[in-house]
């Protein structure tokens, strides 16, 4: 699961503020699991009520880094060569796409809250995979463009 790789990857983050983003994931993921296990729950025990399936549920915009804190790391990565960080960060990214698309794809084929709650779970993981895409794609850029060797 994302939960998972992100307690995983916390091994390997090099830097504080990358280590309290994925600390950050870890909840939320916490959270989602959650709000999924609410929604079977509802589902199963055939609330037909649209208004109560997930409950009360606001999914908040994740900001890990504010612009400074970017900055900050992109330059802590040149500075401690962190290749490994790119590699979660691919990984990551890949894993929110997944998921963004999973939830997306699932939540065209329902209706009602249970639609609802699969598109605020896709629009979520759609945050997280354009954070972790962004910091993959400068990465890639600047790791490209670096001497490496003679």
């Amino acid at each position: 699961t994302g939960k998972s790789f992100f307690q995983t990857s916390l091994e390997r983050m090099g830097w504080g503020a990358a280590i309290a983003a994925f600390k950050q994931l870890i909840r939320e993921e916490e959270y989602h699991i959650a709000f999924i296990k609410i929604i079977l729950e509802d589902l199963k025990q055939g609330n037909a009520d649209p208004g109560s399936i997930g409950g009360e549920v606001e999914f908040k915009p994740t900001h890990f880094f504010d612009e400074r804190a970017k900055s900050e790391f992109l330059r802590e990565c040149l500075e401690g060569s962190m290749v490994p960080d790119v590699t979660v960060f691919n990984t990551a990214w890949l894993i929110e796409k997944d998921l963004s698309e999973f939830y997306e794809k699932m939540a065209n084929q329902t209706t009602g809250k249970a639609k609802e709650a699969l598109t605020m779970l896709s629009q979520w993981e759609k945050g997280h995979e354009l954070f972790f895409r962004e910091f993959r794609d400068k990465l890639t850029e600047v790791y490209s463009k670096m001497p490496w060797g003679g």
